[in-house]
């Protein structure tokens, strides 16, 4: 192993991501951008993702580039039996299984449960991604990211109260999914050091949305009602979109001191103690009200010249940027989350240890571009290595 790679904190586990599309993907590529030799095993049609275009790079489409760096490459057709014989020898070996398979495609590979695997190969980590889980109303059933949020009620709450529910522009419910899963296979990790066994872990889309709900579904379940506000907070205020004289600025008032600095700054201070603004509970109660007095006074303001003087002060706000924008911010490229890892621009690395710092080591793979290298490393000699390309039972690129 390289010498980033010694230094990251994952270093010596192996995973094995044989997920597609984008929360397993993305779950295996947060372990490999911390030390994890990860290995995609992909068929030789290759990840959905690497057709998610334009624009495209190198043949792959970004959205591929964006979930599959620090990954070395299998391809194997799993549809053969030699295929799949492949596959279960990798699983002695390995240390995490992250995948989205249907329970019936493991059924037909004479697996009758998920729970099999981790009683097949004990040290084994088998992170099982779905949509809805194996059990219950939607047992089995494909899992979408836009689906998902319609049917979790996360839609229902993203948008302009006046019009359609909107979906929220990101695939939220798929990357926060891939995140569980790694906090779920770290904490699996953590307990084999002490058990020295594996253990069978599920992550589901339907769970996930439910789970980052907050303050929605606590409000609904303690006796209030999920409401869409817009841009604003169903309990804070001011907590919104405001138009300045030259751009649109975020305010985000977390206490009632903060809103008096805000009054103070914008000339009014009288408005922090009218009894309809004082509290936050007021202020919710009468946020219309707030919000004319609010777009009266700031519309005399610059919005790049308020943001600086009201974050000087501790109270939070932001100009509403582009993606583009947010990109070319000498603060993105301070906090090194703009890259270059070989021919390819990719985003950096959010968590940010101290001792041992994650990396970017692999671009993102082609499809099978490392199987007879990894073949060799699973203990495979050459004789079995060209009988399964051969056969057919593996391709190399």
């Amino acid at each position: 192993m390289n010498s980033a790679l010694n230094a990251s904190s994952l270093s010596g586990v192996v995973v094995l991501d044989i997920s597609r599309v984008l929360a397993g993907p993305f779950a295996a590529q947060i372990l490999g951008d911390h030390g994890a030799e990860v290995i995609k095993l992909e068929s030789y049609d290759g990840d959905d993702t690497r057709a998610y275009g334009p624009p495209f790079v190198e043949g792959d489409a970004p959205y591929y580039i964006g979930l599959n760096r620090n990954k070395q490459d299998l391809a194997v057709d799993l549809s053969k039996e030699e295929g799949r014989q492949i596959l279960f020898r990798l699983l002695e070996q390995v240390d995490v299984l992250v995948e989205n398979f249907k329970l019936s495609t493991w059924r037909k590979w004479g697996i009758n449960s998920p729970s099999e695997l981790a009683k097949k190969f004990p040290r084994l980590i088998h992170c099982r991604i779905s949509g809805f889980g194996e059990e219950g109303e939607f047992a089995g059933l494909p899992g979408y990211d836009a689906a998902v949020q319609a049917l979790s009620g996360l839609m229902s709450i993203n948008g302009d109260p006046a019009l359609d529910p909107v979906r929220i522009g990101i695939p939220l419910v798929d990357t926060t999914t891939g995140m569980n899963a790694v906090i779920g296979v770290l904490l699996a990790l953590y307990e084999r050091e002490r058990s020295g066994k594996g253990q069978s872990m599920e992550v589901t889309l339907f769970d996930t949305a439910l789970g980052m709900l907050h303050p929605h579904t606590s409000n609904a379940l303690n006796g209030g009602q999920s409401a869409r506000t817009g841009n604003g907070h169903p309990n804070i205020v001011p907590y919104d979109l405001y138009p300045t004289r030259t751009e649109k600025l975020f305010v985000a008032i977390g206490n009632d001191r903060q809103f008096a600095q805000l009054c103070e700054v914008l000339g009014k201070p009288e408005l922090a103690s009218d009894e309809r603004f004082r509290r936050n509970r007021d202020r919710v109660q009468h946020r219309d009200a707030l919000r004319e007095e609010l777009v009266a006074l700031l519309s005399h303001w610059d919005g790049r010249e308020l943001f600086h003087k009201l974050m000087g002060m501790g109270v939070p706000c932001a100009p509403m940027l582009s993606v583009e924008q947010a990109l070319a911010l000498d603060h993105t490229a301070t906090r090194e989350m703009s890259a270059a890892l070989g021919p390819y621009r990719v985003t950096g690395i959010p968590v940010k240890l101290e001792r041992t710092p994650g990396s970017l080591r692999l671009p993102p793979p082609r499809v099978g571009e490392h199987t007879c290298e990894l073949l060799r490393r699973f203990g495979f000699g050459d004789e079995a290595i060209a009988s399964a390309l051969g056969s057919g039972a593996v391709k190399q690129q």
